[in-house]
């Protein structure tokens, strides 16, 4: 029965290490969130939220682009902060496909500042999505005084499943 005790001990000592180990600081990782909260950042002086909509239509596949969506400085600031409500973030877009059926893709990493806009995210519908754009902070300004108009503010690439769409061209739309 030595025997026994021995791998009793082993057994105990093998759960005891496991515990210590499983406290050690490491991120806690939940479904659908990335560990790393680096992966979200945003440095913006001047109000740029609201929906930006495509001049002209931009397809992948089955899918058109709707909007990409900014969000408010405080949204951005909880979300870091960790945060969540599902479906939801600062930085989103959102497509529709040609039956009508919509999908919204939140990020997994994003960057936004006065001048930059990149976003990565993945949807069951659509796979890996993402997009880098460029921002025009001034025809931005014009057309939030216009109250909207049809001149383009940001201007990027978008990638849909490892297609990627080049010129596309976004102007701001304040929404309903």
């Amino acid at each position: 029965m030595p025997a026994m005790g021995l791998v009793r001990s082993v057994t105990i000592v093998g759960v005891l290490l496991l515990t210590v180990l499983a406290g050690c600081d490491r991120p806690v990782e939940r479904p659908g969130e990335p560990a790393a909260r680096s992966a979200y950042s945003h440095d913006i002086s001047a109000d740029e939220s609201g929906y930006y909509r495509p001049l002209t239509p931009v397809r992948s596949g089955d899918w058109t682009l709707s909007h990409l969506f900014i969000g408010q400085t405080a949204e951005f600031a909880a979300w870091e902060a960790g945060e969540r409500i599902a479906g939801l973030a600062p930085v989103m877009l959102e497509f529709e496909d040609t039956a009508g059926a919509r999908t919204r893709v939140v990020p997994s990493r994003y960057t936004v500042t006065d001048s930059t806009v990149r976003f990565a995210g993945r949807s069951p519908a659509l796979g890996e999505v993402a997009f880098d754009g460029r921002l025009d902070a001034d025809a931005l300004a014009t057309a939030r005084r216009n109250l909207g108009d049809e001149s383009a503010v940001v201007a990027g690439t978008l990638t849909v499943d490892g297609r990627t769409i080049r010129g596309v061209q976004l102007r701001w739309w304040a929404g309903d």
